[in-house]
């Protein structure tokens, strides 16, 4: 008898199965309309589109409500001031104020200025982080204000996000692009004012662009203002990456001027060398100009600087080539030795010009140096 109580009591007594998770805060149909980047910048904004039945449930029905939410057009909300106090630092300290001076159940708060339904859902949000989508997109403006007054970082995350991928219009750019500086908003102050410089024509023609023209005349010159100064950026960009490509295309027109007279090209080359007909293409799109101006210069009877208008051309290939050839001692490019004796001779002026186009054809490659081209030669 002994023996089976005890060991009864020294047998195990199994754990009990811990109760089911409550509700995710955030439902995968929600987590399928963010993309990857999104979900990772807004993951602190634990929102839903699906809701807590007993919040909801509570909400709805104001069960033992302690606050009053009066709206316009005579509208009241009841809702309860620990749920309000807890997410809003704004609203705890206006119903601290209030508490003494209401001697009835009920204390009240004002929210004018917005609809009572953008209302509704700013508190229901407050309740239990969830939202409808078709809710949300109607009334994102006024949420946004609210979630900035009342200081509701999820919410305002929230709307930032809404209105920067989906929301953002040309009808409506300029009322978010306001609102967005006012609510402390940069990002999505910067992404309307880019999309406005983008868009500007359409945008200028807007209604609200009519009604900040009247309200907010400094706000209209400072867009002008930065539109001006785009154009002129990207004017001076364009003009960079052109001068970059002609730069780039002497580059390869110094390279094919040593392939020609080193290697040899096509029909053309030095005298020790054969040039074979059969030869694979030339990697150089500058070979085949090259080869043209070599044979034009061999045979024009008007071969002085100036006086023929190709001769000159291929005469300032050569002396490009030789500011730029790093090895002029065993050189095979003509004239390149004698082009450098020469510059002895030559005003600092013109010294200096050279020098900068040296250094901007060499750098538009990005490199310090290559086997038979170098800076340090200028």
């Amino acid at each position: 008898m002994e023996s089976s109580l005890t060991s009864e009591q020294t047998a195990p007594v199994p754990l009990p199965l811990p109760p089911p998770l409550p509700y995710p805060a955030i439902t995968s149909l929600h987590q399928k309309r963010l993309s990857p980047r999104a979900s990772q910048n807004w993951g602190s904004c634990r929102a839903s589109t699906a809701g807590n039945p007993a919040l909801d449930r509570l909400f709805d029905g104001g069960y033992r409500a302690d606050v009053l939410i009066h709206t316009d057009h005579g509208g009241v909300i009841y809702a309860h001031a620990s749920f309000l106090g807890v997410a809003s630092p704004v609203l705890k300290m206006i119903l601290k104020q209030t508490k003494g001076q209401n001697r009835g159940r009920h204390r009240s708060v004002s929210i004018r200025g917005v609809p009572p339904e953008a209302i509704r859902v700013f508190i229901r949000f407050i309740y239990s982080s969830c939202y409808e989508e078709d809710k949300l997109q109607e009334h994102a403006l006024h949420l946004l204000a609210l979630s900035h007054a009342y200081a509701v970082p999820q919410l305002k995350q929230l709307c930032e996000w809404w209105l920067e991928r989906r929301l953002l219009t040309t009808e409506n750019v300029i009322d978010i692009f306001q609102l967005a500086m006012l609510c402390d908003a940069p990002r999505l102050s910067l992404i309307c004012h880019r999309f406005i410089l983008k868009n500007f024509k359409p945008v200028s023609v807007t209604e609200g662009w009519k009604v900040m023209k009247e309200s907010h005349p400094v706000l209209e010159r400072e867009i002008l203002e930065s539109i001006i100064d785009e154009a002129a950026k990207q004017d001076y960009r364009v003009k960079k990456i052109n001068e970059r490509k002609i730069y780039e295309q002497l580059y390869e027109a110094m390279e094919a001027v040593v392939h020609i007279f080193r290697d040899g090209c096509r029909t053309i080359g030095p005298l020790d060398k054969i040039v074979l007909k059969d030869q694979s293409p030339c990697p150089y799109a500058a070979c085949k100009g090259l080869e043209l101006l070599v044979r034009h210069f061999a045979g024009c009877k008007r071969r002085v600087p100036g006086g023929c208008i190709h001769c000159k051309r291929l005469w300032k290939i050569l002396e490009l080539h030789s500011r730029i050839c790093a090895n002029p001692n065993i050189c095979r490019v003509p004239l390149c030795r004698n082009f450098k004796h020469k510059r002895r001779r030559e005003n600092k002026k013109d010294e200096l010009k050279w020098r900068i186009l040296v250094r901007k054809i060499v750098r538009s490659k990005s490199i310090s140096g290559a086997p038979f081209f170098s800076l340090e030669s200028s």
